[in-house]
C-alpha cells in the first residue's frame, strides 16, 4: 500500500490517562494503515483500547505520543480540513428527544457541508417512514439507525462506526451491513470497531485485533484465521486409550488435551488428520461419539487472545500481514 492509497494512516500511537500523581496507557505504540475504499475492522477485549484509538483517529483528543493522518492530515490539529470530510458514528448518540426524527436531521445537515437531502438520509437507514415520530419514541435499534443517517449525511470520504449494529434486530443488522458494502463499493472508507465477530468475519477487508493497548493480531480476515488452528474432538470409544490412537503427528495432529474420555486435537492440516482418524475409526470397528470437527475460525483468534488477556500473559504478535 502506497502512501498515497493510505487514507488512514496510523504510526506508533499512544494514549495516556492520568497526571503527575498517576497515569495509564491506554494505547501503547499502534500502527496500522487503510487504503481507500477498504473496511477495516478494529477488535479487542474490554479495555483493549478501542475506543481511545478511534477517539483519536476521529481528533476528538491529541495523541501522547506517534502520528496520526487522515486523507493526509492530522485530525486534532487540521480539523477544520478533515472534519467536512468524514462522518462519525458514535457508540451512544445523544439527540433531544423532544424534537422529531425529520426535525433532528434537518438540525443536523444545517451543520454540515454539502449534507444529503433529509429524505434521502432517512431513505438509506430505512427511517423514511419514521420522520414525524419524536425521538423519545423510537426503539433503540431506531435510535442506532438515526445515528447512522446523521453519520452519512456529509457524503463522508471516511466512515467512523463504532459498534453500529448494537440494539438491531437480525433483519435490521442484515439492511445495515448491505448498506456499508454499498458505501464501501462506492469508495467510502470504513473504519469499524463492533463485538460481533461475525460482523467483522463477513464485511471487512482487513482487521487487527487490540489486546492491553497493542495490536496482537493483524491482517486479513482469513489470514488472521489460517493463524489459529483447527480441532476435532471425540469420545474415546469403550476399552480405548489415548496411547491406542493412531500416531498422530504424522495426521498432521500438534498438540491434544484429555479431560475424562473426551479427546481434543488440534491441528494445521485439518483434512489430513480427519480423514486419518476416520480412517483408523472405520479399520478397527468402532464409532467415535460426539465427534466434531471445526476448522479455524476469527472466534478463535479472539479467544485466544481474550484467554491469555484474562491469564495475564502477552501474547505474542502474529506474523503481519502485509495488505
Amino acid at each position: 500500500m502506497t502512501n498515497n492509497e493510505r487514507v488512514i494512516d496510523v504510526t506508533d500511537l499512544r494514549r495516556v490517562y492520568g497526571d503527575e500523581r498517576g497515569s495509564f496507557e491506554a494505547v501503547r505504540g499502534v500502527t496500522f494503515s487503510v487504503g481507500r475504499g477498504e473496511l477495516f475492522a478494529l477488535l479487542g477485549t474490554n479495555g483493549a483500547g478501542k475506543t481511545s484509538t478511534v477517539e483519536l483517529l476521529e481528533g476528538l483528543a491529541a495523541p501522547a505520543g506517534g502520528q496520526v493522518r487522515i486523507l493526509g492530515h492530522d485530525p486534532h490539529t487540521e480539523r477544520d480540513r478533515v472534519r467536512p470530510r468524514i462522518g462519525v458514528m458514535l457508540q451512544e448518540g445523544g439527540f433531544p428527544s423532544e424534537l422529531s426524527v425529520t426535525e433532528t436531521v434537518r438540525m443536523w445537515a444545517g451543520c454540515t457541508s454539502g449534507a444529503r437531502p433529509v429524505g434521502e438520509a432517512l431513505d438509506m437507514v430505512g427511517l423514511g417512514g419514521r420522520g414525524k415520530v419524536r425521538v423519545k419514541q423510537l426503539s433503540g435499534g431506531e435510535k442506532r439507525r438515526l445515528d447512522l443517517a446523521l453519520a452519512l449525511l456529509g457524503r463522508p470520504e471516511v466512515l467512523f462506526l463504532d459498534e453500529p449494529t448494537t440494539g438491531l434486530d437480525a433483519e435490521g443488522r442484515r439492511e445495515t451491513w448491505e448498506l456499508v458494502r454499498r458505501l464501501r463499493a462506492e469508495g467510502t472508507t470504513v473504519l469499524l470497531t463492533t463485538h460481533y465477530l461475525e460482523e467483522a468475519e463477513d464485511l471487512a477487508d482487513r482487521l487487527a485485533i487490540l489486546h492491553e493497548g497493542r495490536i496482537a493480531a493483524e491482517g486479513r480476515v482469513a489470514e488472521v484465521v489460517a493463524a489459529q488452528p483447527s480441532h476435532i474432538s471425540f469420545e474415546l470409544p469403550e476399552g480405548y486409550l489415548l496411547g491406542d490412537l493412531p500416531p498422530l503427528a504424522p495426521l498432521g495432529v500438534t498438540g491434544h488435551e484429555t479431560e475424562g474420555r473426551t479427546v481434543r486435537l488440534r491441528t494445521d492440516d485439518l483434512q489430513r488428520a480427519a480423514t486419518g482418524l476416520l480412517l483408523w475409526a472405520r479399520d478397527a470397528r468402532v464409532e467415535l461419539r460426539r465427534l466434531d470437527v471445526r476448522g479455524a475460525s476469527l472466534e478463535e483468534a479472539f479467544l485466544r487472545i481474550a484467554r491469555n488477556a484474562k491469564n495475564g500473559t502477552e501474547p505474542a504478535r502474529d506474523k503481519e500481514m502485509a495488505a
